[in-house]
């Protein structure tokens, strides 16, 4: 592994303490990035995303992609996890720890709040960022973007009535262009383009070695971005963690335990069902990674800039990157023992 990928989790690190540090040293810079916003859509976060997931797109050749047809039990554990278990398994977890074992260190009036932007955070998978975690993983690239693709359809319709059943009311306001948009911004445009770039690198002689020189000059930027949007996101943030560390800490103990208990279902049932590895992976982690662009917004338009649920999505942003890194490693480092026995050849 190249040296800058060894030490990934280090400059993540880094990166988490300089954007807080630079949030703290130019607030008015970040206050006008964080501004760059159509329908609660950061727009420089928008385009580092596409820096970061047009390298993955382009290594895909669109017309494989009825080849997914063959790894359909990866798909179905996918679903299974995202829309059967996760939200609910939040809910749960939310009731377990915010309501009772952490009620005593919580602002009172702030623990419904903090549930509902934790439900928020789970209802709806993870459309951009998946890409980065496929790609780092071995993934395979045409069963990521067809499983998000079907993840963003059913989203459109399952979203809300799924976060009403939890939040226990009759009707909820979603901000369908923040959905609709970001399903635009990071899927739709993102192919079209990758579709036609791959489309004319590989048109007349050594169109594969041409392919080749373009994937191995944005690999670097690909990660780069990704790093770049750390700093923008925890220069976001910066001052929320400061001001209520306890707070934060004690809302990422259940987002933690959900990640982990929703990656490893998904990863053991796709291993009991025999699914290759490179579907296994991403599988896992499409399963335990959530759509936070939605989730904010989503709190922000229900319970406002400075509720207990907006604060409780942020969160979720935060260890979003870490802790999908980490399952990114395991993942990596337990392939040997998934593919040990009764798994299907990759």
């Amino acid at each position: 592994m190249p040296f800058f990928e060894r030490y990934l989790s280090l400059w993540v690190a880094l990166c988490i303490v300089a954007g807080i540090v630079l949030g703290r040293v130019f607030p008015s810079l970040f206050d006008a990035l964080g501004a760059m916003e159509i329908a609660r859509v950061n727009l420089p976060v928008a385009v580092l995303i596409w820096l970061m997931i047009l390298p993955m797109l382009l290594k895909i050749d669109f017309h494989s992609l009825s080849e997914v047809r063959q790894h359909w039990k990866g798909v179905g554990v996918t679903l299974f996890i995202n829309w059967g278990v996760k939200p609910f398994s939040m809910a749960l977890l939310a009731w377990i720890f915010i309501r009772n074992l952490f009620a005593g260190w919580l602002p009172a009036d702030q623990l419904d709040s903090y549930i509902a932007g934790l439900i928020l955070l789970a209802a709806a998978p993870c459309t951009a960022m998946v890409f980065v975690w496929s790609n780092l993983s071995g993934g395979h690239p045409a069963f990521t973007l067809s499983q998000v693709a079907l993840n963003d359809v059913i989203m459109v319709f399952a979203f809300a009535p799924i976060v009403a059943l939890l939040l226990g009311i009759s009707s909820i306001h979603v901000p369908w262009e923040t959905l609709f948009l970001s399903v635009v911004l990071y899927i739709v445009l993102p192919v079209i383009v990758a579709s036609l770039w791959r489309h004319l690198l590989l048109k007349g002689e050594d169109g594969e070695v041409r392919l080749k020189r373009v994937l191995d000059r944005m690999h670097p930027v690909s990660l780069s971005a990704l790093l770049i949007t750390l700093v923008l996101l925890f220069g976001f943030q910066g001052s929320q963690i400061l001001a209520k560390p306890v707070i934060i800490l004690l809302l990422a103990i259940p987002i933690l335990i959900q990640v982990y208990f929703n990656s490893g279902l998904a990863y053991l049932l796709n291993k009991k069902l025999g699914v290759a590895h490179c579907v296994a992976a991403p599988s896992a982690l499409i399963g335990a990674s959530n759509f936070f662009e939605l989730a904010v917004a989503a709190a922000i338009s229900l319970f406002g800039l400075q509720s207990g649920a907006a604060l409780a999505t942020v969160v979720g942003v935060l260890v979003e990157v870490p802790v999908m890194l980490s399952v990114v490693w395991i993942v990596n480092r337990s392939k040997v023992w998934y593919e040990a026995e009764h798994a299907a050849p990759a």
